[in-house]
């Protein structure tokens, strides 16, 4: 299998229905081989059951925990379930492009010596979504949505040149937009720390909150990258729990990840500069 779509999820139905439709809108038009983990953390609803909806339309694996073990181990438990080249995390309310696939398999196709690709995204509000028939049918996304990184130009480059506000304002916080080489990552998941994991309070600590940061730093140090600036999905707000926590993350987790990347070989003029730009909303929060 070239690649797997993997999602955790938790007590979002609606939002996971829409998520997969999405993928098998997309699969349409694609011969890209791909398969999707989904790994769920402790529903109160049967998710067996709404995925049989896509029986014959998508090759799905599901892995359902007993009760919710935290949104990282969850991460970590869904990209263990595949056994792929490349795995693409996106979040269960994110959704492919109809072209969002077809795109994909083309870079994996033309760029087979990169570890890590950058892949665009648009932005949008969930309440547009509500307003049309369920599961929704992104080809009545609309027009003029703004694109996460605004940045125009691809660019082949290292791992380290991604770490740039210009081209991803989160320092690859946002799952969503990271396709990266499986086996890189499941040789550094040992950067983690065990009992940090089990802290599930948002913003508790840098292991907790976004691990795969941590993993990312370790795994992807040395390679090859790319920055796609085309989206080829949609990150909705309007869902996520963590969202009215924001100013948190801002300033505090992000300031946190950039200290990580320093320590594993970002440069000083890198790490300065993008601090500075974490930092820029201090003292209003």
């Amino acid at each position: 299998m070239r690649l797997s779509i993997c999602i955790p999820t938790r007590n979002r139905p609606v939002q996971l229905r829409n998520c997969l439709n999405s993928i098998y809108l997309s699969k349409k038009i694609s011969n890209l081989e791909f398969d999707v983990c989904i790994s769920d953390n402790g529903s109160n609803y049967d998710i067996k059951e709404l995925i049989k909806e896509f029986d014959g339309k998508i090759k799905i694996k599901v892995n359902c925990n007993k009760e919710n073990i935290g949104y990282q181990l969850n991460l970590i438990k869904t990209i263990s379930m595949s056994d792929s080249e490349f795995v693409w995390a996106i979040g269960d309310d994110d959704l492919i492009l109809p072209d969002g696939l077809v795109k994909v398999e083309k870079l994996l196709k033309k760029f087979e010596n990169l570890d890590f690709f950058y892949v665009n995204s648009f932005c949008l509000d969930y309440e547009f979504i509500k307003k049309f028939d369920q599961p929704f049918d992104t080809n009545n996304l609309p027009k003029n949505m703004i694109k996460l990184s605004q940045k125009k130009e691809q660019m082949e480059c290292t791992f380290w040149d991604l770490i740039d506000y210009k081209v991803s304002f989160d320092f690859l916080m946002g799952n969503f937009t990271n396709i990266f080489r499986r086996k890189n990552w499941d040789q550094n998941i040992n950067c983690l720390d065990e009992k940090l994991l089990q802290d599930h309070r948002v913003g508790a600590n840098l292991d907790s909150t976004c691990g795969y940061i941590k993993i990312y730093a370790n795994a992807f140090k040395n390679s090859k990258a790319l920055f796609y600036p085309e989206p080829v999905s949609v990150n909705c707000s309007g869902i996520r729990e963590w969202s009215p926590k924001y100013e948190l993350i801002e300033i505090v987790i992000l300031p946190k990840i950039l200290d990580y990347y320093f320590k594993k070989g970002l440069s000083l003029k890198k790490y300065l500069i993008n601090k500075n730009y974490a930092l820029r909303n201090f003292a209003n929060y």
